[in-house]
């Protein structure tokens, strides 16, 4: 008896080509953008294969936001580390805020 579900890989592959008039339309940096996302939810097959409560495009889509997520993180530790090497004054001060959902703040004064 065969499998009747397909894998989380054969489902992205199919997602892949059923987008692939859309992506045949964007410009070839948005192609390449779009490439890069199938190719983060990839890093995710194990995850998606365990997501069987949410739609299969649902799972891949939450796999390619939690990479892209991934990466600002990176992006806002290597910003803090590189302000934190630069000489301030008194006259002159930088200062970054980092919104933390995680402490309920949402950058929204009530």
């Amino acid at each position: 008896m065969g499998h009747t579900l397909p894998s989380a890989t054969q489902v992205i592959l199919n997602e892949q080509a059923a987008l692939a008039q859309f992506r045949r339309a964007l410009r070839q940096p948005d192609q390449a953008a779009l490439d890069d996302l199938f190719r983060a939810a990839r890093f995710h097959v194990a995850a998606l294969a365990n997501a069987s409560h949410l739609l299969p495009f649902e799972a891949m889509l939450l796999a390619m936001l939690m990479e892209e997520h991934k990466r600002v993180r990176h992006l806002e530790i290597l910003l803090e580390r590189l302000l934190e090497q630069i000489p301030h004054d008194n006259t002159e001060r930088m200062a970054i805020r980092r919104v933390s959902l995680a402490a309920g703040d949402d950058g929204l004064d009530d």
